[in-house]
């Protein structure tokens, strides 16, 4: 019998991560939805307000962004334990603001899927 070890599991939640931020990147949700739960929410701080609810509100933003060509994101860590995940993405110029998101993955199988994201978006001058 053969046990994945924690690089295995990290090259998976990356490759779903790649996805996300190819996808921002690109302003084109469908690169990345097939990697969310369909009951996955997003919640966090606009440049004023609270905002989220259903993750349709991040597809519907990132579809209504224009993409710039500018934008990059780094993953600046991975925490897993078990079938649970957590990742910092922190990500320039994305519709020419600056965000840090707190993404939580759960193990459904031998994938990983994105069941929640939370953001901040930075003050931009």
């Amino acid at each position: 019998m053969t046990y994945p070890t924690y690089v295995d599991e990290c090259n998976k939640i990356m490759d779903v991560l790649d996805s996300y931020n190819r996808g921002c990147a690109q302003a084109d949700s469908s690169i990345f939805k097939p990697f969310f739960h369909e009951q996955a929410t997003i919640f966090g701080y606009g440049p004023d307000n609270l905002v989220g609810g259903p993750i349709s509100f991040l597809y519907e933003s990132v579809d209504n962004l224009e993409s710039s060509g500018n934008t990059r994101a780094v993953v600046g860590r991975i925490d897993i334990v078990g079938t649970i995940a957590n990742a910092r993405i922190d990500t320039n110029d994305l519709g020419g603001r600056f965000y840090t998101d707190f993404i939580n993955l759960v193990k459904q199988g031998e994938d990983w899927i994105i069941v929640s994201k939370v953001f901040h978006s930075h003050p931009v001058d």
